[in-house]
């Protein structure tokens, strides 16, 4: 028997799978943590990767609008925020001209408990701390479309300041290749009609719109684009270990900044595979990744990197706040089949989170899914309920039934924070590859 824990929730899950098959174990690789995080934070702060200084930017701006990730991204913002405000007040700028804008996308607005969590207990009770509001097409200034026609609308807030700043972190992501940069001003405070089109068939179905994927990634240019027109001053990003300390911090001129930290993230973080598996059980990386099925299709579409065509994946997510927003809810309840689903929306217009359900059935046309979900129910879940699973057990004995002893099994305790690739045709010589399992 071989026991591998896996992030699940805030408290993990200790999983144990049947001996006969070849265990394989792909877990996050990152940078060591900087001994000295603030710092760094100073440093890249009055020593960008490009552009000036903030505090030089600042000085001859009267206002600024800084957009924070929401409570489904582990930003430490708590760390980062009193930087960015201590040059903003050194240039001259008050608290009260200040805005700090949570940037949901279309996620749910965060509580006020959020909030503190989100910035600190100081920070909420001395700043205005807003949430962005997609829905609320009367707080949103229009910009013009973009050179593909995407209409683009941002957060009237954000756009009033002279300063306009963001604040988060890189990891892979889904769609736009890595989060950060960009994606904290489009989604992140960017109206419903933006993001619906952003979001859209045109984009998703772009093989290059996926985890770790920039170069010709049309979604990735849309959103530098939009970035633009809103006038992304400067950004605050870093990159984070496996427990979430930071392990690199990069300033600056936002495309400049950006592309430094994802190509730090791409040297230090991405694992060279030696081949691909026959099913994968994965992970939807813990708290606050997997509060909601939504946020757990993220390690679904992170396995379908390491595992042979045709070949199986199974995620685990705790899930305690459900499936995530009604549309999506509605939109899942409601399925009968992938390809069917996929075309569905093809033609019609796009329905709030359909995207994520989209991305899901491109993999799962292709892969069998399975799901161990206990925070939601079977009768949520439409034609997903079959491959649904109410215990661990019997889901890991699920995605392994019929398959050939010796089968390669990749455990992937971390699920999307583990970057990994198979490079055809690149060689094994030096690569990461799999780590293989010890038998217990």
């Amino acid at each position: 028997m071989t026991k591998v824990r896996f992030a699940f929730g805030t408290e993990g899950l200790s999983i144990a799978v049947p001996d006969g098959y070849t265990y394989e174990l792909i877990e996050s690789r990152t940078a060591s943590a900087i001994v000295d995080p603030f710092d760094a934070i100073n440093h890249a702060l009055d020593h960008p990767v490009a552009g000036p200084s903030l505090q030089e930017l600042a000085r001859t701006r009267k206002s600024a609008a800084i957009s924070v990730c929401d409570i489904t991204r582990p930003a430490p913002n708590r760390t980062t925020l009193p930087f960015i405000l201590d040059r903003l007040h050194k240039a001259g700028i008050s608290a009260d001209n200040i805005t700090i804008l949570i940037a949901t996308g279309l996620h749910r607005e965060a509580t006020p408990d959020e909030i503190r969590k989100i910035v600190g207990l100081e920070i909420a009770a001395q700043y205005s701390v807003l949430n962005h509001d997609a829905r609320r097409s009367d707080q949103h200034r229009f910009l013009g479309n973009t050179k593909k026609g995407t209409p683009v609308y941002i957060d009237d807030r954000y756009m009033e300041a002279e300063l306009h700043l963001s604040l988060g972190f890189i990891e892979p992501h889904l769609m736009a290749g890595f989060s950060g940069g960009r994606k904290l001003v489009v989604p992140g405070v960017a109206g419903e009609r933006t993001i619906k089109t952003i979001h859209s068939p045109k984009f998703m179905r772009e093989p290059k719109a996926t985890e770790g994927s920039i170069q010709d990634n049309p979604l990735h240019a849309e959103l530098l684009e939009i970035a633009g027109m809103a006038t992304h001053d400067f950004i605050l990003d870093v990159t984070l270990t496996e427990d979430r300390q930071i392990s690199g911090v990069f300033a600056g001129e936002p495309v400049a900044a950006h592309a430094a930290g994802v190509e730090f993230l791409q040297a230090t973080s991405l694992m060279r595979l030696t081949g691909l598996a026959d099913a994968v059980i994965t992970s939807a990386a813990g708290y606050p990744l997997d509060l909601t099925f939504y946020q757990t299709i993220k390690g679904v579409t992170a396995a379908q990197h390491i595992v042979k065509p045709g070949g199986r994946i199974l995620t685990i997510g705790q899930c305690p706040e459900g499936i995530g927003s009604p549309e999506f809810s509605e939109k899942l309840r409601n399925l009968t089949g992938f390809e069917d689903y996929l075309e569905e929306i093809k033609q019609r217009e796009v329905v709030v989170d359909q995207w994520q359900l989209e991305k899901l059935a491109l993999i799962g046309k292709d892969h069998p899914l399975f799901f161990y979900t206990p925070g939601v129910k079977n009768e949520q879940l439409g034609a997903l309920a079959q491959d649904s699973y109410s215990d661990v057990e019997t889901a890991i004995a699920a995605v392994l039934e019929g398959l050939p002893k010796n089968s390669k099994i990749a455990l992937v305790p971390q699920g999307p924070y583990a970057f990994a690739r198979f490079l055809e045709g690149s060689g094994v010589e030096g690569a990461a590859g799999y780590q293989e399992m010890p038998r217990m």
